[in-house]
C-alpha cells in the first residue's frame, strides 16, 4: 500500500532530520562537541537519501508535505527529548500542517 510506505518514510525521515539537526544543536549550543556535531551531519545526509524513496516523484511536493511533517515531529522530539511543554497554538498549528501533508500529498488527483 503506497500511503502507508509513504507515511512510513515521512517518520524516518522525520527522524534523521530531527534528530540530526538535535545533535548538531546539543554539539554546537550545548557544547557537547565535535562527535555530536558529526553524528547529526551523517544523519542529515541519510534524512536527505531517505526523502528519496518516497513513491511520489515530485519533489517540490514531497518537501512542501514533509515540511508538515517537520512541524509536527519537531514538536513531539521536543516534548520527549528536552521536556519542551506546547501550548494549545503549538498543538493547532502541528495539526493544521499534518492536514496539509494529507491534502498534498493524498487527495485524489486526476492523473
Amino acid at each position: 500500500m503506497i500511503p502507508a510506505r509513504s507515511v512510513a518514510l515521512f517518520l524516518l525521515a522525520a527522524l534523521f532530520e530531527i534528530g540530526g539537526c538535535w545533535l548538531v544543536w546539543q554539539g554546537v549550543r550545548e557544547h557537547r562537541g565535535l562527535g555530536w556535531i558529526g553524528a547529526g551531519v551523517v544523519a542529515l545526509g541519510v534524512y536527505g537519501f531517505v526523502a528519496t524513496l518516497q513513491p511520489d516523484s515530485h519533489f517540490g511536493r514531497i518537501l512542501a508535505a514533509y515540511g508538515g511533517v517537520f512541524v509536527a515531529g519537531s514538536l513531539v522530539w521536543g516534548v520527549v527529548a528536552d521536556r519542551f511543554r506546547p501550548d494549545r497554538f503549538d498543538v493547532i498549528g502541528a495539526v493544521v500542517c499534518l492536514i496539509g501533508v494529507g491534502v498534498i500529498m493524498y487527495a485524489p488527483r486526476g492523473r
